[in-house]
């Protein structure tokens, strides 16, 4: 997205991009994203890290969201989009579309108390209930098998 001409550089300019491949990159970005949570300012975070290219509800997630919101005691609040896929699709950004853009945001889920040997369990419990949810809202992209 940063990459795209115009719209890259309004982008970068909003959002705080993480270089999983760079570790002195990578924590330069959790401590930009931990220091503007540190202000009240909320975050949205994309768990997977990238598109689901998959026709399954979610991706595994990766840890770094789960350890921010347990290091700064945020409480983490899952939205889903449920037609993401059929508005662009991962091919290209020339594939976007006009159409419905259903967004859901589910229960807030309390970190309170917990440590950063809880993380695997909350990022367990964040994906299970998103994923229910995506089967229920009857997300786009998933491929149901009851047909």
């Amino acid at each position: 997205m940063a990459k795209v001409p115009l719209f890259g550089f309004i982008y970068k300019s909003a959002a705080i991009l993480v270089e999983r491949g760079d570790p002195e990159k990578r924590a330069k970005s959790v401590q930009q994203l931990k220091s503007v949570l540190n202000k009240d300012i909320s975050i949205v975070i994309a768990p997977e890290g990238t598109f689901n290219m998959t026709h399954r509800p979610l991706e595994e997630f990766y840890d770094g969201a789960f350890k921010i919101a347990i290091e700064t005691q945020t409480p983490i609040k899952p939205i889903l989009f449920l037609d993401a896929y059929d508005r662009m699709r991962y091919e290209s950004i020339f594939s976007i579309t006009p159409g419905k853009s259903r967004s859901v945001y589910l229960d807030e889920i309390p970190v309170d108390g917990l440590t950063l040997a809880d993380v695997d369990m909350l990022k367990k419990k964040v994906y299970l209930i998103m994923e229910e949810k995506l089967i229920e809202y009857k997300a786009s992209w998933i491929k149901r098998t009851d047909k």
